[in-house]
């Protein structure tokens, strides 16, 4: 019978050890990856704008060449509420912790530095006193 208290202990022990958090140091190996938007959301003067619910896709593979391709869709975003229809060829970096994107075509991706996590990117970005600000989640 004190089996298994001493099993149960040990077992609650492992268990922690698994919980426990392991550090997540970026490389371009664990960031390279084929990711798409899980959220992208826009506050401006008229409130927030949730893209995702909207309809907007983005599917972007990252390759470890520091090249990218993809698509980025997103509806009504365009000139006279057009749709927003590019393809994501460019080029990504990674600094340290933070990604930047650099699309042939000019969206939004240009002006938003996200932060890399195990299996996803965060960016936040803000227009200066316009009261506009970006908030995209990218995940792998």
């Amino acid at each position: 019978m004190k089996q298994i208290p001493r099993l149960l202990a040990v077992a609650v022990a492992a268990l922690a050890r698994c919980l426990q958090s392991r550090p997540f140091t970026p490389n371009i190996d664990s960031v390279a990856a084929t990711i798409t938007c899980s959220r992208s959301r826009t506050t401006d003067l008229g409130g927030p704008r949730d893209w995702v619910a909207m309809g907007a896709t983005l599917r972007i593979s990252l390759a470890p060449n520091g090249t990218t391709s993809g698509r980025l869709f997103m509806p009504g975003a365009g000139l006279g509420g057009s749709d927003v229809d590019v393809n994501m060829t460019g080029t990504w970096t990674l600094a340290v912790a933070t990604v930047e994107f650099h699309p042939s075509y000019d969206t939004l991706l240009r002006d938003v530095t996200f932060i890399a996590y195990e299996n996803r990117l965060i960016g936040d970005h803000a227009y200066g006193s316009s009261g506009v600000s970006v908030r995209i989640i990218l995940t792998k």
